[in-house]
């Protein structure tokens, strides 16, 4: 698809991939604000889920609760956050989003005018979040 970001490029600092999508550790101001905020990816071109066979579906919603394992896991948030959007990237893709009570825009969807200033927060190390991802996804 032309001028589509998720098909021309990663999305993120990859964590995982298999033929069919990937989990993407986000980057930029996000990051910064939402640290450990993952997008699960579909690699092929289709805006929503209904596009996928069962199957399909029920693989991607696999590795999206892993990666909502995986984030738990590592970071101990207060609240997960499950989004699938596509709004301006028309590109099926799931957030995964660790939210604290301390967050500039919480209990507001992170799309949300900010609050307050919320505590800043670190990425996780990548290799932890990697390996509880894969242990999730073994489950």
């Amino acid at each position: 698809m032309q001028h589509c970001e998720l098909c021309s490029g990663p999305g993120g600092d990859l964590l995982w991939a298999n033929e069919e999508c990937r989990v993407v550790l986000v980057e930029g101001e996000e990051a910064g604000l939402y640290a450990g905020f993952c997008r699960v990816i579909w690699k092929a071109h289709v805006a929503e889920m209904s596009d996928l066979a069962p199957a399909q579906s029920a693989r991607l919603m696999r590795v999206v609760l892993a990666t909502e394992r995986a984030v738990r896991d590592i970071l101990a948030p207060d609240k997960i956050n499950l989004a699938s959007l596509g709004n301006v990237v028309p590109h099926l893709h799931w957030h995964v989003i660790p939210r604290w009570k301390d967050d500039s825009r919480f209990p507001r969807p992170i799309w949300a005018t900010a609050l307050r200033e919320g505590t800043p927060r670190i990425q996780p190390d990548k290799a932890a979040l990697r390996a509880a991802l894969l242990a999730a996804l073994t489950h």
